[in-house]
């Protein structure tokens, strides 16, 4: 999976769920400190931004169709939650609609426990599809 060129600036690696859903993994350097011993909060939000992306890529390529779609962001809202700490820190991206030109996606980031995030993050995105994602 091609991932955005900002996933190499916050040198994000990609690995899967049990259930084989794309998780990104963004460890902790100074490039994405904030505060000493900290994330800063935009590095929290393109990881899950990018995410977000990764779910989107993976369901347009389930479908079998239109693999070429360009994803463009709508509208994104984050819930800071707790800071995060000098560790490596996880994303995933959860698709509530999938439609032909929306899409919506919920994003989660965790360090130590999943069940525990430092961020969440609603997202709308556009989906450009067939010809004119050509455009």
């Amino acid at each position: 999976m091609n991932l955005p060129p900002y996933a190499e600036l916050l040198g994000l690696s990609l690995d899967a769920d049990v259930e084989g859903a794309p998780v990104l993994v963004m460890p902790f350097r100074g490039e994405v400190m904030g505060r000493p011993g900290f994330l800063h909060g935009g590095a929290i939000s393109g990881l899950m931004e990018i995410a977000a992306i990764a779910a989107l890529r993976q369901a347009i390529e389930a479908e079998g169709k239109d693999s070429a779609a360009r994803i463009k962001p709508i509208n994104v809202t984050v819930d800071f939650m707790r800071g995060g700490r000098d560790k490596d820190t996880r994303a995933i991206g959860l698709i509530t609609r999938l439609g032909n030109r929306v899409a919506n996606v919920d994003a989660i980031a965790w360090q130590d426990d999943r069940a525990r995030p430092i961020a969440r993050a609603r997202m709308n995105y556009l989906l450009v599809r067939g010809e004119e994602a050509g455009r």
